[in-house]
């Protein structure tokens, strides 16, 4: 009925076609007529509308069913409805019918699922989960079993590991998740189960306690069997960089001696070259140079031994004091070969029957060498495991334990290695498509990414690309000025610093001046009500919200964790709330997807604005980590060698148009690289770039080539340019300029050779079966099991050189790279501001630090929307007065603004406190050039 529609609305609409002015009897009375049903079908037939009705609702709930299938919030199965609608020219239906046909298709999807897995369990597992909600000396199984391990040290990782046996045991005979269990369906039901307490668990219906009991365990002996991993790798990290800074203090105790040694041979020299010294004596004065051969020898074979990077006998101490714990932790993990080398297998199941033998040396018989392979071995262990040389058939049974536990944590790395049951080290082959579904998604993946479908076509393009830039280069250095030719090497002049404009300091003093001071708490509380973000948070069981106050709960807690106060300091800051308040919602009703869905939502917001187009185009975005402060007693921390401290990198996506796209948290010892992809495949924002800036870690072969096939141009700031090599797209060819950076060859076979089995991966990846850090995690190390590492490599040479070439010839491109990662370290500095409440985030469960990051993430974002609306309304004023605000002026602003913000102090939350409309609309009187 027109009379339900808001009268403001129906006005606004008659303003708008100039009508005369309607009254509300009037609209009543058109409703009740016949001319209203005649005006609306030739309405329906003259826009091509259907009208829906009862028989409609059939199809439309079968369409919710299949929705529900993946998303788990209402709103999301009620978009899906809304566009499929729309597409097929329906008119809409009321809100509240579509809401009930969502929620009806979520219960049963959920209650399917439930009882398949529930109807799995016997009594025998029955009782076993009943016995987690029983309490012992004030702690249930329940809460056991959520227990995160903590800092690597040997009682901590062995307490851990008979922790893990006892999930074992709880997870053996328990029901399969069921096939038509979707991925965020599972994570989900995982994260509502991790929150409910023995209580909550307890006051379930049968039903669904069981099967989200089953989830969580499946979910935590998965977690774990990646922890028990980590920690492998961990340690044997620690061993070796324990043997390293020995070998190096080595080096620096015992220069004097091989400073001695090299002046007894320096007179050794002299000599013999000294004519003038007889024969008879000559052999008299070098042993009186020499002192003590004998002396001399042992010092000359103990340098040699220590000569260069041999660092293995360093190791021998500290393994000693981890043999045990390594041995435990491969005991819990069941290692697999990806291919059909198993020689690293083999040769583990043989050293686990000499584990409690005491012998330093074993003897090889014929058996053993016909069972065990003895050619993976490195060069540089060789010596060290047979010292007597091979044939000996001697082996140093510690340093060939070394070895196989030194090649584990590689290949576990690279993916040529396992763990059957785990999530992060699983068979990253498991994630790719089906060779029925690559041939039939390839075609149309290749139209989008515009690259061919075969490798010689894509191999010859590529070619030809590489020649032609390689020629341009050549032809333009002589007239290129910005580089040239040192002494050292090729030299690249910095871009020099574009002039500010000179009304730049007038505007901004003016701006800031005109600045309203604001409490923290007022900001985040007017910008949440322009947006209404708290309906983005209801429980995790995905029933209606029925907390009093919403709205108010949710600001307090946004606050509390993303400035990083806590549950505590909060509750003595904000009037109203206890501590208990702050620290429930969080724990029940937040999550990392529902923070990533806020923060889109205020990107999106901000994207309306115009002032931030003068700033980017939003094409391209940075990468950058920055590291924060951790307790040590968790797996995630870790020092830092370059920031010093223990902790783990927040990495941020940054637009160029300031805004922070995307969040993760990573440990210290993990390449960034890894993840500068990920951001950009999962960005849901309204600004979607396609061009990444990172820092110098992003220079990698395997990340070049990945983001080729991906469709994403990788341009990194670059370090040690002179060192990297410009390959070659043909050996023939020679360069009058830049022959000597031209030192290697492309091996184009190999790139065409296994051109779709990189395609699959990306294909792969556009169908969401992996993440771009999935497979570069398993890139991150050269491996000749490997074929898809120099796959990827290969074709990362490729197009980092045509990188690099467009990188010496454009220092417009060097300029718009330097500005692009400079925007990603304001960034982090203004995110670190605002997380004021302390410098250590005091969380020791991965999930809390992970979100923590995505508090402040979301913090960020939105006094970011709050400083442009506030800077595009006084930037406004100040040129309707006649200031010389132009587009030159706006371009060099910031949205880092923090002068006008009051972190400090009493807090009162305030909902009724006046609040003005957000007001996108705000335009300049002349047109942008970004």
């Amino acid at each position: 009925m027109l009379a339900d529609v808001p009268f403001p609305i129906i006005d606004h609409i008659r303003v708008a076609l100039r009508a005369r002015p309607v009254f509300r009897d009037a609209i009543i009375r058109y409703d009740q007529s016949g001319t209203r049903l005649r005006q609306q079908k030739l309405l329906r037939a003259w826009l091509g509308i259907r009208p829906f009705d009862t028989a409609d609702a059939t199809w439309l709930g079968g369409l919710a069913f299949e929705a529900a299938q993946t998303k788990t919030e209402l709103p999301d199965i009620v978009n899906v409805l809304i566009e499929e609608l729309v597409r097929c020219r329906y008119e809409l239906p009321p809100l509240a019918t579509l809401r009930r046909l969502a929620t009806q298709a979520r219960s049963e999807t959920n209650e399917t699922l439930y009882r398949a897995l529930a109807d799995g369990l016997d009594e025998e597992l029955v009782s076993r989960l009943d016995a987690l909600l029983v309490v012992r000396t004030g702690k249930s199984g329940w809460e056991e079993l959520k227990r995160e391990p903590k800092q690597p040290t040997t009682r901590a990782v062995a307490s851990f590991l008979k922790h893990i046996e006892g999930i074992r045991k709880l997870a053996d005979g328990l029901p399969a998740a069921p096939a038509t269990l979707s991925v965020s369906k599972r994570t989900q039901f995982v994260a509502e189960a991790r929150a409910l307490d023995v209580a909550e668990l307890r006051s379930l219906r049968p039903v669904k306690r069981y099967a989200l009991a089953v989830l969580f365990i499946q979910a935590q002996f998965q977690k774990a069997l990646d922890d028990v991993a980590e920690i492998f790798i961990k340690v044997m990290r620690k061993v070796e960089s324990y043997a390293r800074a020995r070998l190096q203090k080595y080096h620096i105790e015992h220069a004097d001696a091989l400073e001695s040694l090299v002046g007894q041979f320096r007179d050794v020299l002299q000599i013999l070259q000294d004519r003038d010294i007889p024969e008879r004596q000559r052999l008299m004065q070098i042993r009186e140079a020499l002192g003590d051969p004998a002396s001399a020898l042992e010092q000359c074979n103990e340098l040699i031994a220590y000569a260069g990077s041999f660092d293995l006998s360093f190791m021998l101490a500290p393994y000693r004091q981890q043999r045990s714990l390594l041995f435990q932790c491969l005991d819990v993990l069941t290692l697999q070969s990806s291919s059909e080398d198993r020689s690293i297998l083999v040769s583990l199941a043989w050293l686990q029957g000499f584990r409690n033998a005491h012998r330093e040396y074993l003897l090889l018989t014929d058996n053993d060498l016909a069972n065990v392979q003895f050619d993976w071995l490195p060069e540089k262990w060789e010596k060290a495991v047979f010292p007597h040389g091979r044939d000996s058939r001697l082996l140093h049974r510690r340093f060939f334990e070394l070895c196989v536990f030194h090649q584990i944590m590689r290949e576990l790395n690279s993916g040529d290695l396992y763990v059957k049951g785990s999530d992060r080290f699983d068979d990253y082959r498991i994630h790719q498509v089906s060779d029925e579904e690559f041939r039939r998604e390839l075609p149309g993946y290749c139209e989008i990414v515009s690259l061919p479908t075969d490798g010689k076509s894509f191999t010859k393009n590529l070619r030809k690309r590489l020649g032609d830039a390689l020629d341009e280069t050549d032809a333009r250095f002589p007239e290129n000025d910005s580089i040239e030719f040192g002494s050292n090497g090729l030299i690249i002049h910095k871009p020099g610093k574009e002039p500010e404009p000179p009304n730049k300091p007038l505007i901004d003093q003016a701006v800031a001046a005109s600045m309203h001071e604001i409490s923290i708490l007022d900001l985040l509380t007017e910008t949440e009500q322009w947006l209404d973000l708290y309906k983005l948070f209801g429980p995790l069981s995905g029933f209606d919200a029925k907390i009093d106050e919403p709205r108010k709960r949710f600001i307090s807690t946004l606050f509390c964790y993303g400035c990083n106060l806590g549950p505590s300091q909060t509750a003595r800051s904000v009037k109203g709330l206890s501590r208990k308040q702050v620290a429930w919602l969080n724990l029940k009703h937040i999550t990392e997807e529902r923070l990533d869905k806020a923060i889109v939502k205020v990107i999106n917001a901000y994207n309306q604005f115009a002032l931030p187009k003068y700033w980017g185009d939003g094409k391209r975005a940075s990468a950058d980590g920055t590291k924060w402060s951790l307790y040590e007693q968790n797996l995630l921390s870790e020092y830092h060698v370059l920031y010093g401290g223990y902790g783990g990198i927040g990495y941020y996506h940054v637009s160029d148009m300031y805004i922070a796209l995307f969040s993760h948290f990573i440990p210290c010892g993990v390449h960034e690289a890894v993840y500068i992809l990920d951001g950009l495949i999962r960005n849901g924002a309204d600004i979607s770039p396609n061009t990444i800036h990172g820092d110098t870690q992003a220079q990698s072969g395997p990340v070049f080539g990945l983001s080729h096939v991906i469709g994403i141009n990788l341009m990194p700031r670059m370090r040690n340019i002179k060192d990297l090599v410009l390959y070659k797209a043909d050996r023939r060819r020679k360069y009058a300029h830049i022959d000597s950076l031209c030192r290697q060859i492309i091996d184009w076979d190999l790139i065409e050779r296994h051109y779709l089995d990189m395609m699959r991966v990306a294909v792969s990846i556009k169908a969401g079966r992996m993440t771009p850090s999935t497979i570069l995690r398993r890139l991150g190390s050269e491996s000749a099991k490997n074929k898809l590492y120099f796959a990827f490599r290969e074709l990362g040479r490729v197009v980092r050189t045509l990188f690099l070439l467009k990188y010496l010839n454009d220092p417009e491109l060097r300029r718009t790279i330097h500005a692009a990662t400079n925007k990603s370290e304001q960034f982090n500095d203004f995110a670190q501001w605002l997380m004021f409440g302390g410098d250590v985030i005091p969380e020791n469960l991965r999930h809390e630090q992970r979100k923590i990051i995505k508090y402040n993430h979301l913090v960020a974002n939105m006094v970011i929307l709050y400083n442009v609306q506030w800077m595009s309304r006084r930037l406004k004023g100040l040129q309707e007065k006649g200031h010389p605000v132009d587009a030159d002026v706006l371009r060099v602003l910031s949205p880092y603004r923090r002068e006008h913000i009051n972190r400090l102090g009493d807090y009162l939350l305030d909902l009724q406190r006046p609040v003005s409309p957000l007001d996108p609309t705000i335009d300049f009187a002349f047109k942008s050039a970004a």
